[in-house]
């Protein structure tokens, strides 16, 4: 990582708490995490942003837009995290998860699918995006506002995303993924 991070001992206010769920989720802060401190602001709002979308759109659908902007952007701190996430929620079970990793997304809807096909386009050429793009999303049952969500999901991955890799934040082990599904993750950012 290039920046220095605070430190766990003696955290106080956000930064306590966003070190304080993942020591009591996993046992240890996660490198994002510890970037994300270093202006616990910063996180605070991108934190307001997520729970201002996923009302609207549902965890899947969230997850779906997540995962496949991760995907396109070859993140691997968000690709397992958020994999994590999906198995969680029961967006999707551990066979279509290894199977997202390797490009094969029918473990989620159809509608799904469109959000991630949606959101690789947004994360790979936003300026390329077009009425037809938008009409995907309709045609799988999404209202404006919908659209209007899942293209700030795939957006605030793109940034969070972004700002990790640019800032060389190391790719901790997720506790809970299958050492294959992780594996076959890792190889789908190279």
């Amino acid at each position: 990582m290039i920046i220095s991070t605070p430190p766990v001992e003696g955290a106080d206010g956000h930064v306590a708490e966003m070190y304080a769920e993942d020591l009591d989720g996993d046992g240890f802060v996660f490198g994002y995490t510890r970037a994300m401190a270093v202006n616990p602001d910063a996180h605070a709002a991108f934190m307001a942003l997520i729970r201002a979308i996923v009302p609207s759109i549902g965890v899947g659908v969230y997850e779906a837009a997540t995962l496949g902007a991760a995907r396109a952007i070859g993140s691997p701190h968000c690709l397992l995290a958020h994999g994590r996430k999906a198995l969680r929620a029961d967006v999707l079970d551990d066979d279509g998860l290894a199977a997202f990793a390797v490009g094969d997304d029918r473990g989620f809807s159809v509608a799904e699918q469109a959000v991630i096909r949606y959101a690789a386009k947004l994360s790979s050429d936003p300026g390329g995006m077009d009425d037809g793009d938008a009409q995907a999303l309709r045609d799988g049952g999404f209202d404006d506002r919908q659209i209007v969500d899942i293209t700030l999901a795939a957006a605030a991955r793109n940034y969070f995303s972004r700002a990790l890799l640019a800032l060389a934040v190391p790719t901790d082990d997720v506790p809970g993924l299958d050492p294959r599904t992780t594996a076959a993750l890792l190889r789908s950012t190279v």
